[in-house]
């Protein structure tokens, strides 16, 4: 009868810390997507973006959100839900029907080791792919496809050699009016006047198609005008360094390139930042074991108050701020100094150690006085 009544109150409160823990990671998320995503505004209104394409963008940014804060919030879920559950004198309920301090803790356990298994998914494999798709998008936005967003009767900037100009455009996508200032040649820079063109792309290179125009060149070095007049002409928009490889961000690489970088591609003094953020990747989802355990410690250590109890909740928020502090501090100490990375560890469970031997601890050495009174 005891089994199947803690059975029960197990899925009870396990629903709960469920639905808590998606409701709160799923609006925390949006908020800070929201906040992040403010900083692209420019772009949609610079050059044009249509709103499924920053949606796109921006999109990819929220595996990344949810694999911060889903620590976080797994300690706001089990300290609210045990909270709530104290206050309605529930835990008292299941105090006096028998139920230890563990299998009081036992819904939120289950729970924690949902969100650590949820963590190492994104962390491992989701956050670098969505992250590496959206700075390759971020990079193709701003160095390709600006020559695609030209606005009728503006001054695009498609790049910092070269600005077009569009008197307007028709329903076909027939461009009227075209003057072009391409800088790109520093001893010749060219001015370009069309009648009409279209945009074309040439092996994904951005490409105006110019129809009756002219281009004036000056040579200044002899101060020579050069004149050129044309009833077809393609002029390539891309930047001169649009062949230049991407820099990658060790956020964007996989486990495999963190723990065995290419020399050839990575130097020297780069690579105890690479093995930082592999440790870290390892590390972060074992934070929201000792997150959890801090909460369970904060609501089920000490005696029970009829008038509540308001001081250990805020010294467990107050441990977890301290923590995640602490964590930022030695991973960039050990970026410097290798040596340093057992560190990492250690702080990322050894609150959760400490916090279960004050938890559980005591119920064991009492389960083992009653063994040993039994025997006698």
């Amino acid at each position: 009868m005891t089994r199947r009544l803690a059975t029960s109150l197990d899925r009870y409160v396990l629903r709960q810390l469920l639905a808590a823990l998606l409701a709160t990671t799923g609006g925390l998320a949006a908020l800070i997507w929201l906040t992040q995503s403010l900083r692209f505004v420019g772009m949609v209104v610079d050059r044009g973006l249509s709103l499924r394409v920053f949606l796109q963008l921006t999109g990819l940014l929220i595996p990344s959100f949810i694999a911060v804060i889903l620590p976080i919030t797994t300690f706001v879920v089990i300290q609210f839900i045990y909270q709530r559950l104290a206050s309605d004198r529930e835990l008292t309920v299941m105090r006096a029907a028998g139920l230890s301090p563990f299998a009081i803790a036992r819904p939120a356990l289950a729970c924690t080791c949902i969100a650590v298994v949820l963590s190492y998914l994104l962390n491992l494999w989701i956050v670098p792919a969505s992250y590496h798709a959206f700075r390759q998008y971020e990079f193709e936005i701003r160095n390709r496809m600006a020559a695609f967003l030209l606005q009728d009767g503006v001054f695009t900037k498609v790049s910092d050699q070269m600005t077009v100009y569009v008197r307007s455009r028709d329903s076909s996508g027939i461009l009227h009016g075209i003057l072009v200032e391409d800088d790109r040649q520093k001893t010749s820079p060219a001015t370009i006047l069309a009648e009409r063109g279209a945009l074309i792309s040439a092996g994904g290179t951005p490409s105006v198609l110019l129809f009756n125009g002219s281009r004036e060149e000056i040579d200044r070095r002899t101060g020579r005008l050069n004149v050129l007049t044309f009833s077809r002409y393609t002029i390539d928009l891309s930047s001169p360094n649009k062949d230049e490889q991407r820099f990658r961000d060790s956020t964007e690489m996989s486990m495999g390139e963190l723990l065995h970088p290419d020399p050839r591609t990575v130097a020297a003094r780069d690579r105890g930042k690479l093995l930082v953020e592999a440790n870290r990747r390892l590390t972060a989802p074992l934070t929201a074991f000792s997150f959890a355990m801090i909460a369970l410690v904060a609501v089920l250590q000490g005696a029970f108050s009829r008038h509540g109890n308001s001081l250990r909740p805020l010294v467990a928020i107050l441990v977890v701020v301290g923590l995640l502090a602490a964590g930022l501090v030695i991973q960039n100490v050990a970026s410097r100094s290798p040596a340093l990375i057992p560190v990492i560890w250690i702080e990322a469970l050894l609150p959760g150690f400490i916090a279960g031997g004050l938890l559980f601890l005591p119920e064991l050495g009492s389960r083992g006085r009653a063994g040993a009174l039994r025997a006698a």
